[in-house]
């Protein structure tokens, strides 16, 4: 009995450091970031010197479901790039033959049967790229790109990097979630992206701006076909590079989810992609340790980490547990999430000097209702491809005119 009581103290010890970690993380980060900034570091990617100087060729990938309007908008924004090296290939997934968006650079590809699924459509389009060592962009069809994407990722290809990840920004904010959703993504580029590129690490990295030379996506195996796209690929891509960029300079704009059923839906999609590749993150991680590869086992112990909403549950439960066994814990856990929530404030601070996004976090307990509702939801996403549907079409120029670029 002593014994077993001893090994659920170490478990119980090991969740309150894995899960303590995870909360002040943040915290720290933004701390090391303006010390940095203090101190006139610069960045990364500007102590590197170019290692190849000939230009890099993109093959740009976007993966059309129906969504036949917004596809012009991206192509302009693809035509008013500085950098002019590509080759577009759009899958028109379940559209038309009729329609078709070919030009000097683009190639419309109708597959014969519809697809639905992204993962499908990527390879449909892989296929008909022959030089592995050219570069792929993974798009989606409501992005829209700034003028210096290319021309950025391209630099960094030139200075060695074989993956890049790009940044996201928002292309629409005109409801609460809306805002949320654009919090949320300045969160997660700065700790999971941002910081970690400039630490030596590897970032994460997203369903879309991910650039990567074609030969690395060879010998991928998913577990099927509906969702996870981004999960597994980081795990393979991960696994196949010494390090992957995050291009802060790279802007992609998206369409955030404007209302609370469409983040539910989006997010029981997102929480049953993590859980699918739980058992594979855990297995990277550990290899990781065998190995001692510190930028990997930064990796793999980001891989694992549990949605946000039910991190902060987890801190909750485990105050409460402690209020028996170590009751200054719990005193602990409450400095814990109140430290993470300076740090999630701070962080939303550094990244934007709108009111309104630090407002829009009155609409936090929505936000995270909707997530727990699709946390209960996630078989779905399982029997169904489960699309986000968007609305807003706009060209990158109205984008650019509003903000001033």
């Amino acid at each position: 009995m002593e014994d077993i009581i001893n090994l659920l103290k170490y478990i119980l010890l090991t969740l309150q450091l894995v899960f303590s970690l995870y909360l002040l993380t943040p915290f720290l980060f933004y701390i090391i970031f303006i010390v940095r900034k203090k101190l006139r570091f610069l960045d990364r990617i500007s102590r590197m010197p170019i290692l190849i100087k000939d230009d890099f060729k993109f093959n740009v990938i976007i993966t059309a479901h129906q969504e036949t309007d917004f596809i012009p908008p991206l192509l302009d924004s693809l035509q008013k790039q500085s950098y002019q090296n590509f080759q577009v290939y759009v899958v028109a997934d379940d559209m038309p033959a009729s329609i078709n968006f070919d030009s000097e650079r683009v190639i419309t590809l109708h597959p014969p049967i519809p697809l639905h699924s992204k993962i499908n459509s990527i390879a449909y389009a892989m296929d008909r790229i022959g030089n592995k060592q050219e570069v792929v962009l993974i798009l989606d069809a409501d992005n829209l790109l700034h003028p210096d994407f290319l021309s950025v990722m391209n630099t960094y290809f030139q200075k060695g990097y074989q993956v890049v990840q790009a940044d996201f920004k928002s292309k629409n904010s005109d409801t609460p979630i809306a805002l949320m959703d654009s919090v949320g993504d300045m969160y997660n580029f700065f700790v999971d992206r941002e910081m970690r590129m400039e630490l030596g690490l590897s970032s994460a990295i997203w369903g879309a701006g991910i650039a990567f030379q074609r030969r690395l996506y060879d010998g991928i195996s998913y577990m099927d076909k509906l969702g996870g796209f981004d999960k597994k690929l980081q795990m393979h891509l991960a696994s196949g590079v010494d390090r992957i960029a995050f291009a802060k300079e790279a802007v992609l704009y998206d369409e955030k989810i404007v209302d609370a059923a469409a983040l539910q839906r989006q997010r029981t999609r997102w929480i049953s992609a993590q859980l699918k590749y739980t058992k594979q993150n855990l297995g990277f991680l550990f290899n990781a340790i065998l190995r001692f590869d510190v930028n990997s086992i930064y990796f793999g112990f980001c891989n694992v980490r549990p949605p946000l909403f039910i991190t902060l549950v987890m801190a909750i439960v485990l105050a409460v547990i402690n209020l028996w066994i170590m009751p200054w814990m719990s005193v602990f856990w409450m400095l814990a999430v109140i430290v993470f929530a300076i740090g999630f404030i701070l962080i939303v601070r550094l990244k934007t000097r709108e009111d309104r996004y630090l407002k829009a976090l009155k609409s936090l307990p929505q936000f995270l209702f909707a997530q727990v509702l699709a946390s209960l939801q996630t078989g779905k996403a399982k029997r169904s491809f489960m699309k986000t549907t968007h609305h807003h079409v706009v060209y990158i120029d109205d984008i650019l005119n509003k903000h001033g670029n």
